[in-house]
């Protein structure tokens, strides 16, 4: 293992940067997007809601190698070329997004009612009162599914390996075929995945335990 990291050092960089950059730009454009489909979901607006619940149930119950695969192999039979990086990296943010905002949508519910009715009273309008009083409370409320969405997105990143993407994962595959050293690649591997995310999997738990306090 440690033979295999001296050898291709400059290879699993390379693949781990792709993996932090695609679930970087996943996760934020997750977060964004399952957030407002979560607002939609529980909005008065029946053009929202349904827009909302169509967008959730879609992406939910497709698998995510199925939606990558649609924007890298179909897209391109219509003239719209996406290379392996753009494609896992939208279909994971479209992916998990589906996810983050059945969560979010919980959080929601979760509020008292009184709470927003309050807001309205106050002068607030819609926007104003999911803002600043629901959408606080509700953030608190998921931290731990909500991190454990984060942690998926991060293990889900390797699905960049089916569409060439070069992420740890495709590194980890071409490295294993040429030095037919496959437990020893792929248990190298595995733990740089975990180096990933156990910090992550702490600072959620941290974060859970803060905001409770707080």
């Amino acid at each position: 293992m440690f033979e295999i990291w001296q050898m291709n050092q400059a290879d699993i960089l390379a693949g781990l940067k792709v993996t932090l950059m695609a679930s970087l730009i996943a996760l934020i454009g997750s977060l964004i997007i399952g957030t407002f489909m979560a607002i939609f979901q529980v909005s008065k607006t029946k053009w929202l809601k349904r827009l909302g619940n169509i967008y959730v149930n879609l992406f939910r119950n497709l698998p995510l190698l199925i939606v990558v695969m649609f924007l890298f192999v179909v897209l391109p039979l219509y003239g719209l070329k996406i290379d392996g990086i753009t494609a896992g990296t939208i279909g994971l943010t479209l992916y998990t997004s589906a996810f983050i905002a059945d969560t979010v949508r919980a959080g929601i519910e979760g509020i008292p009612k009184g709470q927003a009715e309050a807001g309205v009273a106050s002068g607030l309008n819609y926007a104003q009162v999911m803002w600043y009083i629901v959408l606080p409370q509700a953030f608190k409320i998921v931290i731990p599914p909500l991190g454990n969405q984060f942690i998926n997105l991060v293990k889900n990143s390797s699905i960049l390996a089916m569409v060439t993407g070069a992420d740890l994962m495709y590194q980890g595959d071409l490295i294993a075929s040429t030095t037919f050293n496959t437990i020893g690649t792929y248990t190298l591997i595995g733990l740089i995945y975990l180096a990933l995310t156990l910090p992550l999997s702490y600072l959620m738990k941290y974060l859970e335990v803060k905001l409770a306090v707080s």
